[in-house]
């Protein structure tokens, strides 16, 4: 049956390969969607990794607020 989803082969280390199996293990799940819960939660630090440096970059002193009316008005 094909499917929707996209295939990536990745390689990995021994010390990861059996790690990734006792968490999928542990958690009842295929190794294969237990990666894809991983790499979606790494992507999610990511990202908020990202909009924190742009909000640090934007939280200075002295800096003239406006109102949300005036913004989205």
């Amino acid at each position: 049956m094909p499917t929707t989803k996209k295939r990536v082969n990745i390689s990995l280390s021994s010390a990861l390969e059996d790690i990734l199996s006792r968490l999928a293990k542990r958690d009842q799940v295929p190794q294969a969607t237990k990666a894809a819960e991983l790499i979606r939660t790494a992507i999610e630090i990511e990202e908020d990794q990202f909009f924190d440096l742009i909000a640090s970059e934007r939280d200075k002193k002295g800096i003239k607020f406006i109102s949300h009316k005036k913004a989205w008005g």
